[in-house]
């Protein structure tokens, strides 16, 4: 019987519709978005950063709760 293939994601971050707001890093089960103050955008805002892609299975409850629709989450083939 073969081994079942992780599902994997990619989560795309429109930095100009991000208001910082952290909903994404509150709905990541798995910790691969955070606000680590590396990134400021010109209005003031902490953006979100990417800081764990290989753990993204594509959930997509990040897009989800994004209150400025600046997410958007890839399903991406299993290797």
């Amino acid at each position: 019987m073969e081994a079942r293939k992780a599902k994997r994601g990619e989560v795309v971050i429109d930095e100009n519709f991000c208001t910082g707001c952290g909903y994404c890093v509150a709905a990541c089960k798995r910790g691969c978005i955070e606000i680590t103050g590396e990134k400021i955008d010109g209005r003031g805002f902490l953006l979100p950063t990417i800081v764990k892609p290989e753990k993204c299975n594509a959930c997509g409850n990040c897009a989800i709760v994004c209150a400025g629709f600046a997410i958007e989450v890839y399903a991406l083939p299993a290797s």
